[in-house]
């Protein structure tokens, strides 16, 4: 009666929504104000004023045809907002007719996925990683490859190069990253870049760089991300305004092909056509409206600063060992004991919620996302001070 794939895999599903779940309930035995939940990236940072004040633009329009399909790659002229906004952060041009609008990030790397691969060709993700890649590459029939990163989570050139082998299809990279907030350098992506010429040439192949951006306009000490398009021969980004517009609840956010692509013609016209076959259709229209309106806003960052360097400086004091993230808002803290599992299972006792980090592939490690309230953070650090006696 039902999927054996979706059955294993709901075994294996996503610690994020577990932990989550485990916080309402917990909120309802002792209060929303008593428990501290870190489980989830969901902002409680509020749209930019224009974001606002395009929604009340747009509801209060009474055009006709405002609410009935368009493209399945979009409105054009929402197309040709970001690819303007593109030009000046690449230093490059990207076509509009290289952009589609995607039902967010996650429908953007299912429809790439659908669009590239063939059964059981290879998709390389590094570890740690966003919950949900391995079913992503499984949704486009392909098989994820897991390789580790160095300690300090950055790409580990060496270990990337020994992972390719004649059926790696696309590599898969997300910098700012979920869960550590670790931003790849610029020398990294470039040997990266290196290694994937040398390996196509020696294998007969063709890899396709995928970049996952929605935390790129979340940054802090980093004076300019470095650009994949500018990189990286074969590359396509896939973006979303989740996070950049505390936007997560409205699905939107868009492909970019590199005009660099041979026949990146037939690409885009697999992604267009995934994008309507795989059910999405089209992007929300008036998610779309609102993104052309609101194209150069974004949220700002020194609001996450703020959470960042008050829970990382009083976790460091206690003893805990954490890479300083560069950008997203996570930390990705090492356990004080091997197994995770207990210390998020103490941490609950305390009404604490973290993730366990074998749910992104590094066990060992747990994650707190800090785009919660600073007051949440603040009334909080009692709580982690009892939690780290026990350790410490």
């Amino acid at each position: 009666m039902f999927s054996d794939k979706v059955m294993d895999n709901l075994k294996r599903a996503s610690w994020i929504r577990a932990m989550f779940e485990q916080g309402n309930k917990l909120k309802q035995e002792f209060g929303a104000e008593n428990v501290y939940d870190y489980s989830i990236g969901n902002p409680e940072v509020e749209p930019p004023i224009e974001v606002v004040e395009a929604i009340n633009e747009i509801a209060a329009d009474d055009s006709p045809g405002i609410h009935r399909y368009m493209p399945n790659a979009g409105y054009p002229f929402v197309k040709k907002a970001i690819a303007g906004k593109l030009a000046v952060q690449y230093g490059m041009e990207v076509p509009d007719e290289n952009i589609c609008m995607v039902c967010g990030a996650a429908a953007g790397l299912n429809v790439v996925f659908k669009s590239i691969l063939n059964p059981d060709e290879e998709v390389i993700i590094f570890a740690p990683y966003f919950a949900e890649y391995k079913f992503y590459v499984g949704n486009g029939g392909g098989m994820p490859v897991v390789v580790e990163t160095k300690d300090d989570f950055q790409i580990d050139v060496e270990a990337f190069k020994s992972a390719i082998t004649y059926k790696t299809k696309a590599v898969l990279i997300n910098s700012p990253n979920n869960p550590t907030g670790v931003v790849y350098s610029e020398e990294t992506l470039k040997d990266m870049a290196k290694v994937i010429k040398e390996k196509e040439k020696e294998l007969g192949i063709n890899i396709l760089l995928i970049s996952d951006e929605p935390y790129n306009e979340i940054t802090y000490d980093v004076e300019k991300l470095p650009v994949v398009f500018q990189i990286f021969e074969k590359a396509v980004v896939v973006n979303s305004y989740s996070k950049s517009l505390a936007l997560p609840g409205e699905r939107i956010g868009y492909i970019a092909v590199s005009p660099k692509i041979e026949s990146c013609d037939k690409l885009m016209a697999a992604i267009i056509f995934n994008n309507r076959t795989l059910g999405f259709v089209n992007a929300p229209a008036i998610s779309q409206r609102i993104v052309e309106k609101a194209i150069n806003a974004s949220v700002n960052s020194d609001i996450y600063k703020e959470r960042r360097d008050v829970l990382y400086n009083h976790l460091i004091s206690l003893g805990f060992k954490c890479q300083k993230p560069d950008g997203a808002f996570y930390l990705f803290v090492k356990s004080p004991v091997e197994d995770e599992l207990e210390f998020v299972a103490k941490a609950q006792k305390y009404n604490v919620l973290v993730v366990p980090g074998r749910g992104f592939g590094r066990a060992g490690y747990f994650r707190m996302s800090f785009c919660i309230s600073l007051d949440t953070i603040k009334r909080s650090l009692p709580a982690l001070d009892k939690i780290a006696s026990e350790y410490f």
